[in-house]
């Protein structure tokens, strides 16, 4: 998919519908198994059943009766649990079962208002310990795949004996897919490897490589353009999607993290649309992703929250879709209960017009050739059907006393009867039986080296797209320079509140003593705190905001609930006693205040929200109100003034953004829609102003980011991306040198960490910073703290509930004698006040004067030497070459002379000198 070109299935919605629109009287299977538990043809669905222990399969039809309701019926199956099931491509009543009995079974099953047959059309046995996996060959009519423990098993469902026998396994086996065109099989196993199998060449593995990190269960699917796409772990236990280029399997081209779980991802892929749906087992988020061919590869397109924990996934194949409303995929959710059908739906208008773009010609039902020909190195394609109502091929039947399983011939079925049909059309020529060149490129198992601008463009793809930071690592500095022993935290400060703030000297933390008091802490003195009471600024009710001053770091303004804002002066040094009369009080609002924010440029100028649904600006120096800003109908949630100071923007609970020239009128200049959840929000400024982004909730109360353009709020949001599921509303830290933005929630363990760009994709995720416990929030502190020479890029200050630690986000580089100049330009002196008050209510603008962070000792990576490159490893041959014994002998006695030395050299004692005789007589 091209970056610069929005896609259209962007705004792709899943529908999950009302409760009498669920199938009832369902006992979904709880036991573990590599399936997922449930699978759907045109018109019916079936799924494991916890009944006859797990020995049944249930049956009901995708779409319900004429009453609206659905009627669900049991088959008895195996004489043990049903581990896994697969409808035929070709056959809609055709149903493949295996089971833990190690048989396969073939069903020619009936709707389920009508008997179910007593019997197996098909028994095979393939007799190698339980089986875990079966599927029909994607092309071929009668083939299918089995996996059991380690092993695979290709069958001609005509013969009593497998076509092959795959190469076991060295753990078990927790994946298998074939390709669309059915030329190889993949697999993923618990040995962290992934094999491609060309089961018409070799039994044994055509390729092999590392797979996901973690030891937790992995799945894989073939997507379009030979790539594979895996859902695992990796080493931090964290949910896990890579795509792969099979050509090129050495490395991923792209992965994607998602939620710290040990729930096994379950992956569905549509390859018509390229959208990917994931869910976890026993989890109740479904989440779907676009599949690209270029970067970005990976996109996140809907994150759904479901009524109750999957067990199982399907998709319904697309030519029972409803393309009248613009169906592109539907769901089927198994779960304890019930099943839930699921649409997902583009916002068109719908019922007019065919939307021909949304519906290229699907897979029809036809196969393209028998089990025989395919064995012989036959590659043909499915024909195509178009989706277009007056164009669509008529469904199958189900069987009647006519065609019922009894008067079928053994081993054959409908499906075999009609397979030789005219309108099958091969894409490709007949090739000589089981000749590795007629059935893949892959067959050999090696491939040309990539020239090194390839090499270079498959690293970069594999880190993502563009993104400097995607390996972004959060640490937290040595105890020294941690404060401990903190007693008495405030841990219930408002929503609106950050929870404690902290500028490049000292620390402000909200006590929970009677009082509203705060403890100032001096980051020059780390270590344990006295047991003792300590000395601390006392405003006499309880505190709704504070913050420092940032052009005076000895200044601390406190807002109250008695709606006054208190600005107190913290002496050099620190406390050393309690503090009970602040420098001023500002009066005016005439409700409880929610936050207070200082202007980025005039010094004194200071902005602060209330219930009484204002914003007013005050200057410190002469402590008056200034302005007066209203519009808002209700509670204020956030503000943030624009980089330049020029605008305030705000987003409130009435589901509105809005901005303000505070020194124009006292109206908002523009207005537009906002997050949709009424739990809180945040607004920061990006992109040196040019767009906002707002951390909130949607309907569902799911935490969203929210990217909009400054320019035209109205026209709503440019792009969101979800986070998770918390009631604590993400805090941003946006920091403009590297438009990096870091977000976190007071509680929360994880730090989310993204880049921001202007186009798409807009947001591009980074490693993310995990903690052992909950902290109460981040505050970050100016860009002169952090420590260049070690590639730090931001600096925070984490509380937890009894320590204040700092905390170091580092870029990993490997010259880091040089100084990294891309990602450290010149910063701004924020800290440094270019204006003052009065001079910006006048109409003045200022600007920061920009400082370089690069030692004077250090050269810019820009200006570095190259380095020639140098091969790390030796060549794959001086490992993979085998010596003889003969050959190792000779090496081990040749080390042992050398080390003894010659023996034919002469003993030291020989080279001494004698006594003549003559001397003797002395």
């Amino acid at each position: 998919m091209n970056r610069f070109k929005t896609s259209k299935f962007k705004n792709t919605t899943p529908k999950i519908p009302k409760k009498d629109g669920w199938i009832a009287n369902v006992r979904g299977g709880s036991f573990s198994s590599q399936g997922n538990h449930i699978k759907s043809s045109c018109i019916l669905v079936a799924f494991n059943t916890d009944q006859a222990g797990g020995g049944m399969v249930g049956l009901s039809s995708v779409s319900p009766g004429s009453d609206g309701k659905w009627i669900v019926t049991q088959i008895p199956c195996h004489a043990d649990q049903v581990t896994d099931l697969d409808f035929s491509p070709f056959d809609d009543y055709l149903l493949a079962t295996c089971s833990s009995d190690e048989t396969v079974k073939l069903w020619r099953v009936c709707d389920p208002d009508q008997s179910q047959p007593s019997s197996p059309e098909v028994t095979l046995s393939p007799g190698d310990s339980r089986l875990e996996i079966v599927l029909f060959h994607p092309a071929a009519s009668g083939l299918i795949a089995v996996a059991s423990t380690r092993g695979v098993q290709v069958w001609d469902t005509t013969r009593d004996s497998a076509l092959t026998v795959l190469e076991q396994h060295a753990d078990q086996l927790q994946g298998l897919a074939w390709k669309e065109d059915g030329s190889l099989l993949a697999s993923s196993c618990k040995d962290k490897k992934l094999r491609i199998f060309d089961p018409r060449a070799q039994t044994s593995a055509v390729q092999c490589t590392q797979g996901h990190q973690g030891n937790k269960d992995s799945r894989i699917l073939w997507v379009k353009d030979d790539n594979l796409l895996t859902t695992g772990f990796n080493q931090v236990r964290q949910q896990e999607v890579r795509l792969w280029d099979s050509r090129k399997l050495s490395s991923a081209l792209s992965s994607v993290s998602l939620a710290t779980s040990n729930a096994t991802l379950m992956p569905l892929f549509d390859p018509d649309s390229g959208l990917l749906i994931v869910s976890g087992n026993g989890e109740s988020v479904i989440d779907s992703f676009e599949v690209a061919a270029s970067e970005p590869y990976l996109s996140q397109v809907s994150h759904c929250l479901t009524d109750a924990s999957t067990r199982g996934v399907a998709l319904v194949p697309k030519r029972a879709l409803d393309v009248s409303v613009c169906e592109i995929l539907r769901v089927m959710q198994l779960t304890d209960n019930f099943i839930v059908p699921i649409s997902y739906q583009v916002p068109r208008k719908a019922g007019q017009d065919f939307h021909a773009d949304l519906y290229p010609d699907t897979i029809g039902h036809t196969p393209a050739m028998m089990a025989a020909e395919w064995w012989t190195g036959e590659n043909k394609q499915v024909e195509r059907v178009s989706l277009h109502p007056n164009k669509r091929p008529k469904p199958n039947t189900a069987p009647t006393k006519e065609t019922s399983p009894k008067d079928l011939p053994c081993g054959k079925s409908k499906e075999d009867s009609t397979s030789s049909s005219p309108l099958s059309t091969p894409s490709s020529s007949a090739a000589p039986s089981r000749s590795p060149s007629s059935t893949s490129g892959l067959s050999s198992g090696f491939l040309p080296s990539p020239s090194p601008s390839q090499s270079a463009r498959a690293i970069q793809s594999m880190l993502g797209p563009s993104s400097k930071f995607r390996h972004i690592q959060g640490s937290v500095l040595h105890r020294d320079t941690h404060i401990t022993n903190l007693r008495g935290l405030h841990l219930t400060t408002p929503g609106e509140c950050d929870g404690f703030c902290a500028n490049g000297q000292r620390v402000a933390v909200p006590l929970a003593i009677t009082g509203g008091q705060i403890a100032v802490f001096e980051m020059s003195q780390p270590g344990k705190l006295p047991d003792t009471a300590l000395p601390t600024v006392q405003n006499s009710v309880n505190v709704a905001d504070f913050c420092w001053d940032p052009f005076d770091p000895y200044k601390l303004v406190v807002a109250g609930d008695d709606a006054k804002i208190r600005v107190w002066q913290i002496p050099k040094g620190g406390l050393t006693e309690t503090l009970t009369e602040p420098e001023c009080i500002l009066r005016g609002h005439t409700e409880k205040i929610y936050s207070i924010k200082f202007h980025p440029h005039a010094s004194g100028l200071l902005a602060s929200s209330s219930y009484d649904l204002t914003v007013r600006l005050w200057n410190l120096e002469t402590g008056e109100e200034v302005k007066r800003l209203s519009g808002h109908q209700d509670q204020i949630f956030g503000m943030a003034w624009s980089p330049d100071g020029k605008l305030l923007a705000t987003v409130c609970k009435d589901g509105k953004v809005r901005l303000y020239n505070p020194r124009g009128s006292t109206l908002p200049i523009q207005e537009g829609p906002g997050p949709e959840g009424q739990r809180g929000a945040r607004v920061v400024w990006v992109h040196d102003g040019k767009n906002l982004l707002v951390s909130g909730f949607d309907s569902r109360s799911e935490r969203q980011l929210y990217l909009f353009s400054a320019d035209s709020l109205a026209s709503g949001c440019l792009a969101a991306t979800p986070a998770d599921v918390s009631p604590s509303t993400l805090i941003p830290f946006y920091d403009p040198d590297t438009s990096v933005l870091i977000l976190t929630g007071k509680g929360d363990t994880r730090v989310y960490i993204y880049e921001i760009v202007p186009e798409a994709p807009y947001f591009m995720e980074c490693s993310s910073f995990n903690s052992s416990e909950p902290h109460k929030g981040l505050c970050f502190l100016p860009k002169t703290e952090c420590d260049v020479r070690d590639v730090e890029v931001a600096r925070a200050i984490r509380l937890s509930k009894t320590t204040i630690e700092p905390l170091a986000f580092r870029v990993p580089r490997v010259r880091k004698e040089f100084f990294q100049d891309d990602v450290f330009p010149d910063t701004a002196v924020c800290w440094e006040s270019s204006l003052t008050a009065a001079a910006w209510l006048s109409g003045s603008d200022g600007q920061h004067r920009k400082i370089s962070l690069r030692p004077k000792n250090m050269t810019p990576v820009s200006e570095a030497p190259k380095e020639a490159p140098v091969r790390k490893y030796l060549p794959s041959s001086v490992y993979l070459e085998e010596k003889t014994d003969e050959q190792k002998k000779e090496e081990l006695l040749s080390a042992m002379v050398a080390k003894l030395g010659n023996r034919e050299d002469p003993l030291p004692q020989e080279s001494y000198e004698g006594v003549d005789e003559d001397e003797w007589d002395d």
